[in-house]
């Protein structure tokens, strides 16, 4: 598998021009090939983002972010012969793997160390995305040479893969010796432009993540994810972002209209009545979201409408529940230029990790060890930075909408009226449009709406299940997705074989993390 993988980042030549090896024969000495770390690195943003969104398509509608029964990600199901839901793993190891190799030798040769531990970072992230979305996931053999067969890892050795990498890429960007200066990084980083300080806050944000999703072990230690994360990301200003240019579909977001993704995909019965007080406060309409007009849009009739699980819209024209990317067709507004909304922009930036997100974990953290007080100061914090995140991609939330939100009945004052399920909802609805797989691993450790190992039930009477799931199902929710087809169900099935993925409800089987 991962012998087909060098040759075809050889082929594409996407990311790198070429490695020395591979081009002895008629090479060009106008084209570099040996490239330096800084060519490398932009496009390696680029593929993170790719990687969430295309596999959004499915994901979005099996945790209830889209819906318009379009595919089969809505009845926890998969398809056969297809690389679809494959494109997480095809970033891991296509699109960042090799390269992210090739960064980490070339730095340490020059001694640049932001860069390695820029590499390191990245490794650090896309093995737990792609553990946290596939399972077993190829870690070890991963990139040995001459392989034609690779051999499964456990994920509790990608857990740990994820910690060690994440660790030494901290120690790389605390050092100050060697040639790595921030002013390198400045055009080529387009995350944080060489900050070292943002970058190590990612890699406490990425071991807080790593951390959080082991409520149901015996080694979940609450205290070390709330560590985690006061050493993470301090505001929105620590955001992870992955920019979009939006003046052409080249450039665009994959989310946005000139793209055309989500054209039939709807705006789901969950994030209708999150934003509308019913899941908060037991009555559609008690009191509106502030963020509600920038992250849905109502029919042309005025109504805000969700759909449930696997249903298409009913009714005329005015009726559907556009997910808000197109243009002029909405409510009868046009967006202005194409732009679309919120996340739905051309030109938006995608998110792969929040401030607010690190406040509900440490709000979970804090509250499943008893700290209530803590927990009821990181929940507000969350909300408070999720409603300002979205104000600034949108039309502005006053201080005054913004406040009386705040106190209103949907977020909860005390320490003593705060609830799981209130942080895990404001979660859910945080993330909605970008923390795909983080939301699915909240789902999926609490068990969808039955509850984890000691009988917390935060989606309980939220999260519904569609009136029927895919046929291979046996009656299971989805809690995995299958290896990509075209590198492991054609190059690698003796291995498939021993993690039982050749089985058709393999994509049923519990993940580590989910069970005691």
């Amino acid at each position: 598998m991962m012998k087909k993988i060098y040759l075809m980042l050889i082929a594409s030549a996407i990311i790198f021009s070429g490695c020395k090896k591979y081009f002895d024969i008629n090479t060009d000495p106008a084209t570099p090939q040996d490239p330096e770390s800084k060519t490398l690195t932009p496009p390696l943003f680029a593929q993170m983002e790719r990687g969430i969104q295309f596999d959004s398509r499915y994901l979005g509608g099996t945790i209830q972010y889209f819906g318009g029964a379009v595919n089969v990600g809505e009845t926890h199901g998969w398809l056969v012969g297809s690389d679809a839901l494959g494109e997480i793993w095809r970033t891991n190891y296509y699109g960042l793997g090799a390269n992210l190799n090739l960064i980490i030798e070339d730095s340490e040769k020059r001694q640049e160390w932001n860069y390695v531990g820029l590499a390191q970072a990245l490794k650090a992230w896309s093995w737990q995305v792609t553990t946290d979305y596939h399972g077993d996931i190829i870690l070890k053999q991963a990139y040995e040479p001459n392989r034609f067969v690779f051999d499964y890892d456990p994920q509790p050795e990608v857990y740990a893969e994820v910690v060690r990498l994440a660790n030494e890429s901290i120690k790389n960007f605390s050092r100050t010796d060697g040639a790595g200066t921030p002013a390198k990084m400045v055009g080529f980083d387009l995350a944080y432009s060489g900050d070292a300080a943002k970058w190590i806050k990612f890699n406490y944000g990425i071991l807080a993540r790593n951390a959080s999703n082991l409520i149901n072990k015996a080694t979940y230690d609450p205290a070390k994810v709330i560590e985690y994360v006061d050493k993470s990301l301090a505001s929105n200003a620590d955001n992870f972002l992955v920019p979009n240019t939006g003046s052409t579909a080249a450039n665009g977001n994959f989310f946005g209209p000139l793209r055309a993704n989500l054209n039939a995909y709807r705006q789901t019965r969950i994030i209708v009545g999150l934003l509308d007080g019913t899941y908060f406060t037991g009555a559609a309409g008690t009191v509106i979201d502030p963020r509600r007009n920038n992250m849905i849009t109502a029919s042309a009739d005025g109504v805000f409408r969700g759909t449930a699980p696997n249903s298409a819209d009913a009714g005329t024209v005015a009726a559907k529940n556009q997910i808000p990317n197109l243009y002029g067709v909405l409510g009868g507004v046009n967006p202005g230029a194409g732009l679309g909304k919120y996340l739905f922009k051309d030109n938006a930036s995608f998110p792969i990790m929040t401030y607010a997100e690190m406040q509900f974990i440490k709000a979970e953290a804090a509250f499943r060890s008893g700290k209530a007080d803590v927990a009821l100061t990181a929940y507000q914090n969350g909300i408070s930075a999720s409603i300002d995140f979205v104000s600034a991609l949108g039309t502005v939330i006053t201080p005054a909408e913004k406040t009386a939100y705040m106190t209103s009945a949907s977020v909860r004052q005390t320490a003593a009226s705060l609830t799981l399920k209130d942080i895990m909802l404001q979660k859910y609805l945080a993330l909605y449009a970008y923390g795909f797989v983080e939301t699915w691993s909240d789902l999926r450790k609490y068990n969808y709406n039955v509850g984890d190992s000691k009988g917390n039930n935060p989606y309980l009477n939220t999260y519904f299940f569609p009136s029927s799931f895919f046929s291979d199902n046996g009656g299971k929710p989805a809690q995995r997705v299958r290896p990509r087809y075209n590198s492991e169900y054609l190059w690698n099935t003796a291995a498939l074989k021993t993690i039982g993925a050749d089985k058709v409800d393999y994509h049923t089987v519990k993940m580590w993390f989910t069970e005691p």
